[in-house]
């Protein structure tokens, strides 16, 4: 059993810049994170996988959005830069033990609890 736990969510204007950070209780393969706005279902944000961190986004969150990994740490990071808006969302963590990238909420193990970001305008 892995407990995941978020931090660095909050209130931030429009342009401005958040990180969150998820710490894992034990290894796992492929660590991603999911937001979910109100009304709206869950949706895939970014993933990075193994120790070497091959990583894939949202197409809206691209050029904006970092995930990295800190193994020895096992936390996993998102750099959120240039926010908008439409980023408003509870941000979750999730883990899985399978190789390979996965988009869908289903495919995961392992759920954090969840951090509110807020973007003003």
């Amino acid at each position: 059993q892995v407990q995941l736990v978020e931090s660095g969510g909050g209130l931030v204007q429009a342009g401005g810049s958040l990180r969150l950070s998820c710490a894992a209780s034990g290894r796992t393969f492929s660590m991603g994170w999911f937001r979910q706005a109100p009304g709206k279902e869950r949706e895939f944000v970014a993933v990075i996988i193994g120790s070497g961190g091959s990583t894939d986004y949202l197409n809206s969150v691209k050029g904006r959005f970092t995930i990295s990994r800190d193994n020895a740490k096992n936390t996993v990071y998102l750099q959120m830069n240039s926010l908008k808006p439409e980023d408003t969302a509870v941000y979750y963590c999730a883990a899985r033990y399978a190789f390979g990238i996965a988009y869908f909420p289903r495919d995961y193990d392992y759920w954090g609890q969840g951090t509110q970001v807020t973007v003003s305008s």
